[in-house]
């Protein structure tokens, strides 16, 4: 694994002194000048330019400055003022899942759809010499299907689209949708690479919370982060060092609830479920069940939207929103009216954040690698389960290679439960599922709808988005009406309003 500082904000001022060759060598050069003259903005009289100018002058200081607000005094906002941009390499699949879970992070990460794989994957520590030995059959295995299987979905998929043969572009869409297809074969191990982008205060969250994991590969990523990092911005990630922090404010930071917290709950959690074996709603596509929802989802959005451009009270606004039940088609005509002027790339307004829904799915690892970016929502995630069922592409089963992928993933899951514990999860593949539980307001919805209901999308997470919009439609018919993919965007549009 490599992990490469790649980048980072620096004062603008101090990069047009570089380029003017007035660089005074013995400051050292750091984006926390930044941090700490924000910092200041609130207790110092000088206009914010001045203050980085003193910040800029004085990078020491501007340390010292940095650890005394955001530490001492608990200010830790003013470490968002700080993007640090990282590359990582060598990185399995599984190990990213960990990374991800940071909300309020960016990344961009090597597509199995687009590129072809050689077979390269990462090798746990964890592993012993026979469960190496087993890692590197099955992943022989899993590899060899995939290069068996991927001219064949090529060609189904061709066959299927001949019309789109006369363009470069087309021919690669339609070899991306076979490569999409035969990477249900490949392990959670696999190799990727991707660029990963933090402003400090996140990634100091990331750094402790990947210290404590249960696979060695997640806590290696998160000392190398730590080490890229603490070049640049030693000031603004003192609590990702804990001898450090003591040594310069004289206590203690615990880690328990990092270390002990999970463990704990399913401690907990299992004197009160029992030793009862999981039962599951698994289909042949997976599945996705609507558990809860805000009780009145158009009347709380249509009270919303009332109250945000009104004076009144939100009571006066709910009863309002009620009355207007009774008169026909005003309400649905007051609040689809709300979203008259919207584009497909417009999200409609923040009242639609007021209405909430949870949805208990059953997807495969190749869906969750998708719906894990829509990362405002909240997604409560339980272990990857082979005892749920596998999920197949289409082609795949059109061209004849069912059985030949279900022996690969019965011999994935034989070696999993061979191998046991957290690590043993490596040895599973993209078609294998897990539970999410997944919360989300029904403007993120919109967003879902638009990015991955349209005909652009992988077809695995299309078909669990269309789930979501159906269900969220059957309780919310009014305020839901144009949630859609982007492509079928303007014909519901149309059907709408004109």
């Amino acid at each position: 694994m490599q992990v490469v500082l790649a980048g980072y904000s620096l004062d603008h001022e101090f990069v047009e002194d570089m380029r003017q060759g007035r660089f005074d060598p013995t400051n050292p050069v750091s984006p926390e000048t930044l941090s700490a003259a924000y910092a200041r903005i609130s207790r110092y009289p000088e206009p914010v330019t001045e203050l980085r100018a003193q910040a800029r002058r004085d990078v020491t200081a501007s340390r010292k400055s940095n650890s005394v607000i955001v530490f001492g005094m608990g200010h830790h906002s003013v470490a968002e003022h700080v993007q640090i941009n990282f590359d990582i390499l060598g990185v399995s699949r599984l190990a990213l899942e960990a990374l991800e879970e940071a909300r309020l992070c960016s990344y961009t990460e090597k597509s199995q759809r687009y590129i072809t794989l050689e077979g390269d994957y990462v090798v746990p520590e964890e592993f012993g010499a026979e469960d190496r030995k087993t890692l590197e059959r099955i992943a022989e295995l899993q590899v060899g299907l995939y290069k068996e299987a991927l001219p064949r979905l090529h060609d189904h998929h061709r066959s299927l689209h001949p019309e789109m043969e006369g363009s470069k572009r087309d021919r690669s869409t339609v070899e991306g949708w076979a490569k999409e297809d035969a990477r249900y074969a490949l392990c959670l191990a696999t190799e990727t690479q991707l660029g990963f982008s933090a402003n400090a205060r996140n990634l100091e969250h990331v750094i402790r919370k990947l210290r404590h994991h249960p696979l060695v590969e997640v806590r290696e990523l998160s000392a190398k982060l730590y080490d890229e990092a603490v070049k640049v911005v030693p000031s603004l990630i003192i609590l990702s060092d804990p001898a450090k922090f003591k040594e310069t404010f004289g206590k203690e930071v615990s880690d328990d609830f990092l270390k002990h917290g999970a463990s704990d709950l399913r401690e907990a959690a299992g004197k009160v479920l029992g030793p009862l074996p999981s039962t599951g709603f698994s289909g042949e596509r997976g599945d996705v069940r609507l558990v809860d929802h805000s009780p009145d989802p158009d009347d709380e959005i249509c009270a919303s939207l009332l109250f945000s451009a009104s004076d009144r009270p939100y009571d006066e606004c709910l009863a309002a929103a009620r009355g207007m039940r009774e008169d026909g088609g005003r309400f649905e005509r007051f609040v689809l009216g709300s979203m008259e002027r919207l584009t497909a790339f417009d999200p409609p307004p923040r009242a639609f954040e007021t209405a909430f829904f949870t949805f208990e799915m059953e997807l495969s690892a190749s869906a969750f690698a998708q719906l894990k970016r829509h990362r405002i929502s909240t997604q409560i995630t339980q272990p990857y389960d082979p005892s749920l069922q596998c999920t197949f592409p289409d082609s795949v089963l059109e061209t004849g290679l069912r059985d030949a992928f279900q022996e690969v993933f019965t011999r994935s899951a034989e070696a999993y439960e061979s191998v046991g514990g957290p690590a043993a999860e490596y040895l599973l593949t993209n078609a294998h599922r897990r539970r999410v539980l997944l919360t989300c307001n029904l403007r993120e919805v919109y967003h879902l709808a638009r990015i991955r209901m349209d005909a652009h999308a992988q077809w695995d997470i299309r078909r669990l988005s269309a789930d979501v919009v159906k269900l969220v439609k059957q309780v919310a018919p009014v305020s839901a009406r144009l949630a859609t993919g982007k492509d079928t965007y303007r014909a519901l549009y149309s059907e709408v309003f004109d």
